[in-house]
């Protein structure tokens, strides 16, 4: 490791740290700030339901509920919304979407790395990248976003081994407020600096949608997940808001 990316490793470090410590010491006069995703309350929980439209584009959908092991995993105060949408028209063209919703506990954001590891995906870093979608509804801008695309080989019933590609695109949303930084350490600075400037703790959501094609199709399953998310977005996140839109049309 050269002397320069020491240097970036250490300065990462220092910001972690010190971004956790200013959390930790305001955290007893924090309040939770509003979502940035349309939510539903949870009968006889204080949880919510992330609410994620039931059609987008050709795909139906179906609700999935959360895992147990996510469940269990993740602090009692995350909310969730997932769906598997499809073409019934084409059994292959099918994606993932799912939202976890922190609550006051922000552990519940965690790195996507470690879930795909750990189902058996191995993830291939030259494919990674970080760019963005454009978004026309309630006005146009980028929305940021990461992409990863990993590997998994399965054996056939016939002892054959298969290789799939999976391609991973996601981003986190606070009410006002969007990251899609790899990192990680954009949302941590935003929310360490909304936190002492206003003593609200912004609430932010992980958005991640997963899509699996065969190897050469990376790049193609790629594209249809962006006109998804372009179609899907303005049906579920808030951020940024119609009025928002509608204050920068008056300015101009």
């Amino acid at each position: 490791m050269n002397r320069q990316r020491v240097i970036i490793v250490v300065m990462a470090l220092v910001l972690i740290g010190g971004t956790a410590t200013v959390l930790s010491r305001v955290k007893s006069n924090q309040r939770l700030g509003a979502p940035g995703v349309t939510t539903e309350p949870i009968p006889g929980s204080r949880n919510l339901r992330v609410v994620l439209p039931e059609r987008v584009l050709h795909y139906e959908s179906e609700w999935i509920e959360p895992d147990a092991l996510v469940t269990n995993t993740l602090p009692a105060d995350t909310s969730y919304g997932q769906r598997r949408y499809f073409d019934p028209n084409n059994p292959e063209d099918q994606l993932q979407l799912s939202v976890v919703l922190m609550g006051a506990d922000r552990t519940s954001l965690h790195k996507p790395q470690f879930c795909l590891e750990g189902a058996g995906w191995q993830i291939d870093g030259n494919w990674s990248l970080e760019t963005s979608v454009p978004i026309e509804r309630p006005q146009r801008y980028e929305l940021p976003i990461i992409r990863l695309v990993s590997t998994r080989v399965v054996q056939t019933a016939q002892g054959a081994p298969v290789t799939y590609r999976g391609v991973y695109v996601y981003w986190f949303v606070a009410d006002g407020a969007l990251s899609g930084d790899m990192s990680g350490l954009d949302r941590m600075w935003r929310m360490a600096k909304h936190l002492l400037r206003t003593g609200e703790l912004q609430r932010w959501a992980y958005v991640s949608l997963f899509a699996v094609c065969a190897p050469g199709q990376e790049e193609a399953t790629f594209d249809r997940i962006k006109r998804f998310i372009a179609a899907a977005v303005p049906e579920f996140q808030l951020t940024p808001r119609a009025e928002a839109a509608a204050a920068t049309a008056a300015i101009r």
